[in-house]
């Protein structure tokens, strides 16, 4: 799959409160890379808010994972509806669930639709967003003649450093961005003669 170069995300977990016609509609955001990573939060918010007459929730991850519940709220009303509120802000590998408590008054199709979107744009605007860049895990590998050269030319990129393992040699674990990987690798080849091994993986990071 092609991954895109950069994606808006949330930093945390956020939680707001919005309150309609007696229904409490409490939204909370969280931080998910995974299907699984959602799953369980939503297992243990059904669990903590036992008591909740709904549960209803939307999650989208990267690679086009999306998932939605009314969660038995009238069809279209709160799912599609917090997904839609998640599209506005372009957010990607988050997870917002809605939890509402009925207040004895019935909202009607067109407005719970509009709790649900509000309850959980909310949120998502409260939210501390940000956006990251796409980078891969890529290794060096050399002997000590060529540290600093190595040192040198990732500091002229926006490169990030992993870790170095110092036997046998000398190995860079990096991050590099897609679009640097075969100027930096030319130059490394260029500058070693070859002596320098560029391993890139399949690892790929959003930072």
């Amino acid at each position: 799959m092609e991954y895109p170069e950069k994606i808006n995300t949330i930093d945390n977990f956020f939680e707001s409160t919005f309150k309609e016609k007696g229904s409490v509609f409490v939204s909370q955001v969280h931080h998910v890379e995974k299907k699984d990573e959602a799953e369980k939060i939503l297992s243990r918010t059904r669990k903590k808010y036992y008591d909740a007459t709904h549960h209803c929730f939307a999650y989208k991850l990267l690679g086009d994972t999306i998932k939605y519940s009314d969660d038995g709220e009238p069809n279209g009303t709160a799912g599609i509806r917090i997904l839609n509120a998640i599209d506005h802000f372009k957010l990607i590998n988050v997870l917002n669930v809605v939890i509402r408590y009925f207040g004895g008054t019935k909202l009607g199709v067109g407005p719970l639709g509009k709790a649900y979107y509000q309850a959980a744009f909310n949120t998502l605007e409260g939210a501390k967003r940000l956006t990251k860049i796409l980078y891969k895990e890529v290794i060096i590998s050399t002997d000590f003649n060529y540290v600093s050269h190595v040192h040198r030319i990732l500091n002229s990129f926006d490169t990030k450093l992993l870790g170095t393992n110092y036997d046998p040699g000398v190995s860079f674990n990096c991050l590099i961005k897609p679009a640097d990987i075969a100027t930096i690798q030319a130059r490394l080849t260029e500058l070693s003669k070859g002596k320098i091994i560029f391993t890139s993986t399949e690892s790929i990071y959003y930072r």
